[in-house]
């Protein structure tokens, strides 16, 4: 996987919405290991996939808080400060994820 090379890769997140969010996150990996127990056990093809489905939603919907967070916080900031690398940078970065 490409990553873009980034000076400055790090920086400070409100830690009650970083903590909410790896909360998500272990939920969502939690559910994926449920997807691989029925998967194993051969369960239904249709059930696998209702269930493959809901954590895509559910991985969608951490990708689209995030984004939110990162506009409200990090983004707001780099107009402020005229920070164009950050904004084209971020511009990259949801046209991989869309």
């Amino acid at each position: 996987m490409d990553h873009p090379k980034q000076e400055n890769l790090y920086h400070a997140h409100d830690p009650r919405e970083k903590k909410r969010q790896i909360n998500r996150l272990s939920r969502i990996i939690g559910h994926l290991e449920c997807v691989k127990r029925m998967m194993e056990r051969d369960e239904s093809c249709t059930s696998v996939l209702m269930q493959i489905s809901a954590a895509k939603s559910a991985l969608n919907g951490l990708g689209k808080q995030i984004i939110n967070e990162h506009i409200s916080e990090c983004i707001s900031s780099a107009v402020d400060e005229g920070d164009t690398e950050a904004i084209e940078e971020f511009k990259q970065a949801i046209q991989r994820y869309l």
